[in-house]
């Protein structure tokens, strides 16, 4: 299959790329102003090659993805500020750029502000992803400080944010970050997408960040799983989100699991809230261990086909007394199901999903077989009828 010109991968082929010698046979005969999509995840780069690819980058002039995830494995500490600078500040001028992806690369509080100029100067780009990096409070805070720069750089300017999507988990941003990202998200008022799961941010946190988000009316997606919403019995944090959910008529996608949302088993008034419709398009629900007891799971089933009826799916699985008998769920189950939706409330069901897409597969190449083989017989059909007029096309009659 002919190479696409408009993407130029390397990725995970675990090239490790020390100095310019490394990259150029990679780059040979690459036009990079056809370039669109840079994917390099899964190698390594030492600065030299940095640079050098840093000088490919900077005449990129189409670029819209840069994907440069998991690109410093095994480097020191010494040299990733440099290699990273390079490669940013590449990309601070591209105005056709759209997404920007440095996951998995441990740069920890001590190597972030290379990314700087770039976060604050390059206000073209739509989508942000920093997923497992390390950083920190403090590294979360230069990245929210920088976000937030931009943002009020923008207004100066007299123009919205183009920033849609931040992803930012598994980062340990913790309370002392959230503040400031708070502040960030509230100018960046045209968020659509926000997950911050596994950051271990606590109540007062999750209060700061229901006050930020609310300022941004088009959210859809919203992930906060495995952080905390309530502490020794406090709800601040509860009552701050659901009155932000009010923000959000948008909403489709919600992930409050392993978030602690239930104190001594009562019904969370967030959950009352959505039950209810406070976000009428809802489409997937994950609740995963939340202390979550019967009492939730009936206002649930009484609300599934008015409040919640757009719901497709909804996961329920290390809540307190699941039964596979539980009206209740049963209820919900039969619900989703009629609607072409899913309950996921026990180990069954999850095995039940994961084999969903096999047997779909199955049914597709089943399909597919189908399909050629009727092309098959279409063909051999054709062929038959052109034979047969060839002959007939012989024939003389006198």
């Amino acid at each position: 299959m002919a190479s696409n010109p408009k993407i130029f991968t390397l990725h995970g082929k675990g090239l490790k790329l020390d100095i310019k010698a490394d990259i150029e046979p990679h780059l040979k005969g690459v036009d990079p102003t056809l370039i669109e999509e840079i994917h390099f995840g899964g190698n390594t780069l030492g600065v030299d090659a940095s640079t050098a690819l840093a000088e490919f980058l900077s005449k990129a002039t189409n670029i819209k993805v840069a994907d440069f995830a998991d690109i410093f494995t095994g480097r020191l500490i010494s040299e990733i500020p440099q290699a990273l600078s390079a490669i940013c500040d590449a990309l601070i001028d591209k105005t056709s750029l759209v997404e920007i992806n440095l996951s998995d690369n441990a740069f920890g509080g001590r190597s972030v502000d290379p990314i700087v100029p770039f976060l604050t100067k390059n206000r073209s780009f739509q989508i942000l992803k920093l997923n497992n990096n390390g950083l920190g409070p403090a590294g979360g805070s230069v990245i929210a400080n920088a976000l937030l720069e931009s943002a009020k750089l923008s207004k100066k300017e007299g123009k919205p944010s183009n920033l849609k999507t931040v992803i930012c988990g598994r980062n340990r941003l913790e309370n002392g970050s959230a503040p400031i990202w708070a502040d960030a998200f509230a100018e960046h008022g045209g968020l659509v997408e926000v997950r911050m799961p596994q950051n271990g941010i606590r109540m007062e946190g999750i209060t700061a960040l229901a006050r930020g988000l609310s300022k941004c009316p088009s959210l859809e997606h919203v992930d906060l799983q495995d952080n905390t919403f309530t502490a020794d019995g406090g709800l601040e944090g509860i009552e701050a989100w659901t009155e932000a959910l009010q923000s959000w008529p948008d909403l489709r996608f919600l992930n409050l699991s392993d978030c602690v949302l239930s104190v001594d088993g009562e019904i969370p008034i967030l959950l009352t809230a959505l039950a209810e419709g406070s976000n009428p398009k809802l489409h997937t629900l994950q609740l995963q261990n939340n202390n979550l007891d019967t009492q939730t799971y009936s206002l649930l089933a009484q609300n599934i086909t008015t409040g919640l009826a757009k719901l497709m799916s909804l996961e329920l699985q290390w809540n307190e007394g699941i039964e596979e008998d539980d009206e209740h769920l049963e209820t919900i189950a039969l619900s989703l199901k009629q609607r072409g939706g899913k309950l996921i409330a026990t180990e069954d069901d999850e095995e039940e999903e994961e084999e969903e897409p096999e047997e779909e597969k199955v049914e597709e190449e089943k399909e597919e077989e189908q399909k050629t083989e009727e092309e098959e017989t279409k063909a051999a059909n054709d062929k038959a009828a052109d034979d047969l007029a060839d002959l007939l096309g012989k024939v003389n009659i006198k």
